[in-house]
This record gives structure tokens, C-alpha cells and sequence, in this order.
């Protein structure tokens, strides 16, 4: 049988991941602290019916092969931890992190998660959670009575009282990875480190490398609509292309088959 249908075939299974990456890509476009993903691919084994360097007499060699490759496949998906834009929304609890790190969120099991995504509220217990109600880590409660909360660039947390005091709340802390592609995404926002990512490295905001903390603002994705678009139209001709290469292959097969002596 003809390699060219197998290698094909390959071809349009990577273009349909690389829509599907895509599509998620896009359905996130307004996912707050989202980061795109990008499918990768490699090229699979090769048939050699000659390889280079074969002598082709006593002082001469061959000095290029003769092979084909055999199709592709899906390799890696890599997130890109680029900066997404920062939306000013007025929300005392709103926070985005305007450079490298994320934020700590202890779940339901106790495991600690961790997200870009800064859209926090208050519990009735006056802690600080996430939309899901998980607790931001270090836990902050904010006081009944507080009249207003400020929340600087290092992360430090503070609260105004009634009578005009302003009472230290505690340190919002964060943490980076040196792989963060290495991450495991589990829905929610939420991230898993792995042994690919490597252990979590806690800092304060705004020193050591780690970006300061904005109240009032939000991270939107770091999604480019018109470079999806691009790449989805990119992905819908490969497909098309490596469909057509099987069917001239069936033709060419159908014209064998017609044959006669």
C-alpha cells in the first residue's frame, strides 16, 4: 500500500489537535488569567532505500540519501506564560500580577493550586476566596467592620476601621516556577505543580523578580483572536491539502487497478 494515504492520514489527525487547541484557545479568549496553548509536533521515522555515505566506489561515496518519511505527530502542548492585559476594573478584590508569578489557593482536599486569576471575594467568614471558594493562601480575614481594603504592590494587606485606623491585615504572597509549561492544568483557573515544573519558589510581589500586585485590576487572557483566526484558516488547509494527497493516492491506485494486459 501506498505510504503517501498512511502519512497523510497522520496530517489530518495533527491539523484536527491543532483545531482543538485552537477552539480552546479562542473559547478562553475572556478567561481571566488565561494563557494559550500551543500544539506541537514532530515528524515521524524515516524509510531509507539508500543512506548517505555509502560507498559508490573504491575513492567515492554517496552524498545525499534516498528516503521518505513516514507522516506526524502530536508531540507537546506548550502554555505561554506571557503577560495578558491588565483590565481596570475598580474592585477592591479584583488583583492582577503585573509580571511573573501566581497566586497560592488552598483547595477543598487541603493541596495547594495555583492561578493567575485575581477575581477574588469575601466568604462569610471574611476570608479572601476564589469564585469556587477556595481560600487564598496566606489566609487573610478582613474585618466585619472594615470601611475599605487596600492591597499595595509588595502584597501587604491592610484595612481601614470605622474610627479611621488602619489595620494590618497580613502579606499576600507569591510563588514561580522555573518550568511553568511544566504545570498541570486542572480546570478552574488552577494549576498543580509537577515534576516537570518544579517546586514552587515563594517571594513577595514586586521584589526578586516577581511582579507587583495591582488592586483594582484584572489579567485577561493573553489570547490573540486575529492570530488564532490565522491559525485556525492555517490548520483548515493542511487538512485539506493532506485530504487531497489521499485521495490522488486512491486515484493513482484506482489507475493500477484498471490495468490490463
Amino acid at each position: 500500500m501506498m505510504p503517501s494515504l498512511y502519512s497523510a492520514a497522520t496530517g489530518m489527525e495533527a491539523q484536527q489537535f491543532k483545531l482543538d487547541i485552537i477552539s480552546n484557545n479562542l473559547a478562553n479568549v475572556d478567561t481571566n488569567g488565561y494563557k494559550r496553548v500551543r500544539a506541537e509536533f514532530n515528524d515521524l521515522i524515516y524509510q531509507y532505500l539508500k543512506s548517505a555515505g555509502i560507498p559508490v566506489a573504491q575513492s567515492s561515496l554517496y552524498p545525499t540519501g534516498l528516503y521518505y518519511g513516514l507522516g506526524v505527530r502530536k508531540s507537546a502542548t506548550s502554555r505561554i506564560f506571557t503577560l495578558g492585559n491588565l483590565i481596570e476594573t475598580g474592585n477592591a478584590l479584583d488583583l492582577a500580577i503585573g509580571g511573573d508569578g501566581f497566586f497560592q489557593i488552598q483547595l477543598q482536599d487541603g493541596s495547594i493550586a495555583y492561578t493567575r486569576d485575581g477575581a477574588f471575594k469575601i466568604d462569610s467568614s471574611g476570608q479572601i476566596v476564589t469564585s469556587n471558594g477556595n481560600i487564598l493562601v496566606p489566609n487573610i480575614v478582613i474585618p466585619s467592620n472594615a470601611v475599605s481594603i487596600n492591597v499595595s504592590q509588595d502584597g501587604i494587606v491592610s484595612a481601614e476601621l470605622p474610627d479611621g485606623t488602619i489595620q494590618n491585615l497580613g502579606n499576600i504572597t507569591l510563588v514561580k516556577f522555573v518550568n511553568p509549561a511544566g504545570l498541570k492544568s486542572i480546570g478552574n483557573n488552577l494549576f498543580l505543580a509537577t515534576a516537570a515544573s518544579g517546586d514552587p519558589i515563594e517571594g513577595t510581589p514586586n521584589q526578586d523578580g516577581f511582579g507587583p500586585i495591582h488592586q483594582g485590576y484584572l489579567e485577561k487572557s493573553n489570547v490573540d483572536v486575529v492570530k488564532e483566526m490565522v491559525n485556525m484558516i492555517t490548520a483548515q488547509r493542511a487538512y485539506e491539502f493532506n485530504a487531497r494527497a489521499i485521495q490522488t493516492a486512491d486515484d493513482m491506485l484506482r489507475t493500477v487497478a484498471g490495468l490490463r494486459r
